[in-house]
């Protein structure tokens, strides 16, 4: 099987997968949620990310880089 081919079965699902995690991942993030911070106030500060919110940060991060990579393969192939 040629590459290109098994590229243009693997990539619409590829694109389907990381766009429903990015989904999940950034409503599983709670930061900011307050009715404040629709308005540019949150009333809390928070310096830095620990634990949980920083590998949900990260992998939030690391879905969208696959999905937006995934969506430029597929316009370069074609």
């Amino acid at each position: 099987m040629e590459l290109v081919s098994l590229l243009k079965i693997v990539l619409p699902w590829v694109m389907l997968v990381s766009a429903v995690l990015s989904v999940l991942l950034i409503l599983l993030q709670s930061r900011g949620a307050t009715l404040g911070a629709g308005f540019g106030s949150s009333g809390e500060l928070f310096t830095s990310r620990r634990g949980i919110e920083k590998n949900l940060y990260d992998a939030t991060i690391a879905t969208a880089v696959i999905f937006v990579l995934s969506i430029v393969t597929e316009l370069i192939i074609g």
